[in-house]
């Protein structure tokens, strides 16, 4: 079997809040409650399954390959609530959209601090 990651689990403020934003914004399936965890799943079979953290939530980076007409339909939800984006990792570029490897990209807060990222185009490719 070759090695595939099939899961990984995000700290959270509101656990639950959280997997319902990523499942909103992305078009993705509703959550499911697994033990404690509030996971979603991704078309590639990797889920990302939200945790109450115990201690302040350390924001971490996620990053997400879609498509062209997906970017659109994310970039859109996340216009439409009104939610800053950034061009870069260092948000150092507000309101604008990269155009790196001939793709598009944008970062983006979850509501427990997280930095998501859509890209188009894989990074080096």
């Amino acid at each position: 079997m070759a090695v595939q990651l099939n899961h990984t689990v995000v700290q959270a403020t509101d656990p639950v809040e959280s997997a319902q934003f990523l499942s909103e914004v992305f078009g993705l399936p509703k959550p499911r409650t697994f033990a404690h965890f509030h996971a979603v799943d991704t078309a590639n079979g990797v889920s990302l399954d939200f945790n109450q953290s115990r201690t302040e939530v350390k924001p971490a980076h996620y990053a997400f390959l879609v498509s062209e007409t997906e970017f659109d339909e994310i970039f859109g939800r996340v216009k439409a609530r009104g939610l800053i984006y950034w061009a870069d990792p260092d948000r150092k570029v507000p309101g604008q959209i990269n155009a790196h490897d001939g793709g598009r990209g944008v970062y983006f807060p979850d509501p427990s601090g997280h930095l998501l990222e859509i890209i188009t185009k894989p990074y080096g490719g």
